[in-house]
């Protein structure tokens, strides 16, 4: 299986940092400067990552500034329309020439020298350009740096810095049909999606792969949120959320190793429409008509309840409520910056916005409760992974290796990826080794010919019902 490239650690050890025939993983890959500086260049300069949504920039000169990696970038809408991703950066020095989180401008002007950019990219503002340049600058050549590649899927808005990168679509794979859980409105008929309340950031003292492998798959961390459970903090007062669609539903764990995205999720014999959202007349009618709708528009994929995904590298959502998307922006090898989207159907009535408003703060972000216990582990986790000794010893990974669990009856629906039953075993780790199998590749190869193992048949993302075990 691959391994990460082998990196002197401080002990003066050489260690393989990813080891999937033995199912360890080293601390290093979590603490060590030199390997998260790896990743800036072999990882975040060249994947697909997510910017922000275009609802966030709906009118010409609408922006919104986002990260890749630790780039700072200006997601914008320009004077004719077209989306764009600029480096949120000064050709002239360096400085950011837009300090603010989101607004709307004909202009973006660096407050250091004062060139000044238009909403396309353009240098369109030069002071003393006729005296100190005497007009011989080229300011077509000095505009703002704009990613290689851009796409807007459903609204979701992703770029990469790569021109050699596939497009996000063939990146994406199979997954695109977990990922429309997500995107779709509630009803499944097309309509639009928006973010709502603005976008929740803060810092987390840990890794950034502490949180994208949890929202991966992690059944296993369940007794940190017994006693949110116990509150029943759910909009109908039942768990955290509105669970009763999952009893008796087939649980399945699916991996995309090819590409390392993952994604848990839970197949229901029928696709009845369960009550749900009981604590309000107006939200508990309006989702049910939803759900009806949705099972029209759906068919048979309305049996699917999907969970927490990861789209790798360093993006993760909640598709059903909470609807939420999470970016986990590095900040360094022991800490990143968590960012947080809520999505809602544009044309959901004014008090199903507020209802779910407080239900999602209340659940996720740094006031919500499941969050709150899910900080703590990967605070205290990095911590407790940084000493000499420490860094001796490598995570434990093993869980449900060379056990494929019982055969995936999936009844007619084509669920691509490498799927796992997990009914009976309760939780495995076979998502957590597919993105760390996808890290190790990205760590090591150096061009996407390489990369894109899928087209040399080597992994196909189908599902076969039994494949091999992770």
């Amino acid at each position: 299986m691959a391994t990460a490239r082998k990196s002197r650690s401080k002990n003066g050890h050489s260690n393989n940092m990813v080891n999937l025939d033995s199912g360890t993983i080293s601390r290093e890959i979590f603490v060590s400067p030199e390997i998260y500086a790896q990743e800036q260049e072999q990882l975040f300069a060249r994947a697909w990552l997510f910017i922000g949504h275009e609802s966030q920039v709906s009118k010409p000169g609408d922006f919104f500034v986002s990260s890749m990696g630790e780039e700072s970038v200006i997601l914008c809408r320009d004077r004719q329309g077209e989306v764009h991703v600029f480096l949120n950066s000064c050709a002239h020095r360096g400085m950011k020439v837009c300090r603010y989180d989101e607004g709307n401008t004909p202009v973006f002007s660096c407050p250091y020298h004062g060139w000044s950019y238009a909403t396309d990219g353009k240098l369109v503002g030069v002071p003393y350009f006729k005296d100190a340049y005497q007009e011989k600058l080229d300011k077509s050549k000095w505009g703002l740096p704009e990613v290689a590649q851009i796409c807007n899927y459903k609204g979701a808005i992703w770029a990469t810095w790569d021109k050699h990168a596939p497009s996000f679509k063939e990146y994406m794979g199979g997954f695109l049909t977990y990922l429309d859980f997500l995107l779709d409105t509630w009803d499944g008929a097309g309509g639009e999606v928006e973010v709502f309340g603005g976008v929740e950031k803060w810092v987390i003292p840990c890794n950034w792969k502490f949180p994208a492998e949890n929202f991966i798959g992690d059944r296993y961390h369940n007794i940190s949120h017994r006693s949110v459970d116990m509150v029943g903090q759910g909009p109908s007062g039942s768990g955290r959320r509105d669970m009763q669609e999952r009893e008796g539903a087939t649980a399945l764990d699916i991996s995309f190793p090819e590409r390392g995205h993952g994604t848990i999720t839970f197949l229901r014999a029928d696709d009845k429409v369960i009550p749900a959202y009981q604590h309000s007349k107006i939200v508990s009618e309006y989702f049910a008509h939803c759900e009806v709708e949705r099972r029209k528009n759906y068919g048979q994929w309305a049996r699917l309840v999907p969970g927490p995904s990861t789209v790798f590298p360093n993006m993760s959502y909640l598709p059903r409520q909470p609807r939420t998307i999470s970016a986990w922006h590095p900040r360094g090898p022991d800490s990143h910056e968590a960012w947080r989207w809520f999505l809602i159907d544009k044309n959901a009535p004014a008090e199903v916005k507020e209802f779910l408003r407080h239900y999602y703060i209340s659940y996720s972000g740094p006031a919500g409760l499941t969050e709150q216990d899910d900080m703590e582990n990967w605070n205290y986790a990095h911590n407790a992974s940084q000493g000499v000794i420490a860094r001796r010893f490598p995570y434990n990974y093993q869980m449900g290796m060379g056990f494929d669990g019982p055969p995936v009856d999936t009844d007619g629906l084509d669920m691509p990826g490498k799927i796992r039953n997990v009914t009976a075993a309760k939780a495995t780790e076979h998502n957590q080794r597919g993105f760390y199998q996808r890290w190790s590749e990205f760590m090591n190869v150096g061009d996407w010919d390489t990369l894109a193992t899928w087209r040399n048949g080597h992994a196909n993302g189908t599902n076969t019902g039994n494949g091999k075990a992770l």
